[in-house]
């Protein structure tokens, strides 16, 4: 059965937009009830414009010739609609504007789109984050390749269907490009590269809708490893033999105490070392992945692991560094060693500060949040955890001022 559609041409003179007596002509395109503008390039005077007949009245030769050149855009404009709606395209006022002007890219294809993306996004994006979305392109040319048995798709024949049948191949083992097996939050974290992919298509009117419209990413929760109090007490005081395992160690309690991140702590040098309004010391940095300015003064145990390398022979930077593969080897090696039973990466060091070192011990979120460089605090909220000997001691603490809110209540009685 045929959908039935309305579509209308309608042309407006926009005063908001005058110039002097003169106001421009814009077209406004209607598919059952959704409108889209376009602007014309045309102008009139104000007093000649016909709201009710979208019409230049007065027999001038300009009047006529005015006239001319919107019934030929009008003819334009039904043009692209019954080429669209021929094709058996979805139609919508945006689609009919973009191919009238001739932006719609009708013929766009998923390669097109990887290709651009590529081409805009360098520079804007980290060398990671582009090098996660040239895996998802070979995926997604394997799934072309193996289920469709095609080397490309136009972004027109995207649909639903196609993001399910994409999902379904990442979650087929056989069809791993590495050793090791996609897990949920890997398969759903190129499923989410592929929808900002159609929503870039979107914006660049290359697709009329995202065919991710109806589909919910399901990301696993996880709880991020963390040092209790206890724990990160062990891993300051540990005996350690191997140099390596020291340093590791220094940079790993420093990250502890800072809340940075390995690549952060990496970047540091003495020109983010600064006086704050307290006359103490602070570091002063923008944070390697969001650009962030973050000001964090210095806890005693963060200054102190700094003093202990002022005279390092390690260039400019504060830090003496290993890569972040080998740090994370000797963090993992020391939480043996301290008999803690925890899949510790140098990350972790940042969880710890956000739970054991500040909200545990009653820092506010919003200032944690800072810290840590947050954007949104519900970011925060991700790593904020409140761990159970600070509930117990809350709640401890609670009972007491019921207990003597009680007795206040009970003495007041009796007098």
């Amino acid at each position: 059965m045929r959908t039935s559609r309305t579509f209308k041409i309608l042309f407006w003179q926009n005063t908001a937009k005058k110039n002097g007596a003169h106001a421009p002509i814009y077209a406004r395109v209607t598919v059952n009830g959704k409108r889209s503008e376009i602007s014309l390039g045309q102008s009139c005077p104000i007093a000649f414009w016909d709201t009710k007949m979208s019409r230049v009245v007065g027999r001038t030769i300009e009047a006529r010739e005015l006239n001319y050149r919107l019934d030929n855009i009008k003819i334009n404009i039904s043009s692209a609609f019954e080429e669209i709606l021929k094709e058996g395209k979805y139609i919508t006022a945006q689609a009919v504007k973009s191919r009238y002007l001739g932006t719609d890219n009708h013929d766009a294809t998923l390669l097109d789109i990887i290709t651009y993306h590529e081409e805009k996004m360098q520079g804007s994006l980290e060398k990671g984050t582009l090098k996660n979305y040239r895996t998802t392109e070979k995926y997604l040319r394997s799934f072309l390749a193996k289920k469709m048995n095609s080397s490309n798709i136009y972004l027109e024949q995207l649909s639903y269907r196609f993001v399910v049948d994409f999902e379904r191949f990442l979650r087929d083992k056989t069809n791993n490009l590495s050793k090791q097996a996609l897990r949920n939050n890997g398969i759903m974290k190129h499923i989410e590269r592929l929808n900002k992919l159609m929503n870039l298509a979107v914006k660049l009117e290359w697709l009329d809708r995202n065919p991710f419209r109806n589909y919910c990413l399901k990301f696993d929760k996880f709880d991020r490893p963390f040092l209790t109090d206890s724990e990160l007490e062990r891993f300051e005081f540990i005996e350690l033999d191997k140099i390596t395992q020291s340093k590791a160690r220094d940079l790993f309690v420093f990250a502890c105490y800072t809340g940075l991140s390995y690549i952060d702590v990496k970047n540091l040098t003495a020109a983010n070392l600064v006086y704050g309004m307290d006359g103490k010391k602070w570091l002063s940095l923008y944070r390697e992945k969001s650009k962030k300015p973050v000001k964090l003064p210095l806890l005693e145990k963060a200054q102190r692991i700094l003093d202990k390398y002022e005279n390092y022979d390690i260039s400019d930077k504060l830090l003496p560094m290993y890569s972040n593969q080998k740090v994370n080897k000797y963090v993992k090696e020391i939480a043996v060693l301290c008999g803690i039973e925890k899949n510790l990466s140098f990350h972790a060091a940042r969880h710890t500060f956000a739970t054991t070192v500040t909200l545990s011990n009653g820092v506010p979120i919003e200032t944690v949040s800072k810290l840590l460089g947050h954007s949104k605090l519900s970011t925060t909220q991700i790593y904020a955890r409140v761990v159970e000997d600070k509930l117990g001691n809350d709640i401890e603490l609670l009972q007491e001022r019921l207990n003597s809110n009680r007795r206040s209540a009970a003495k007041s009685q009796k007098c």
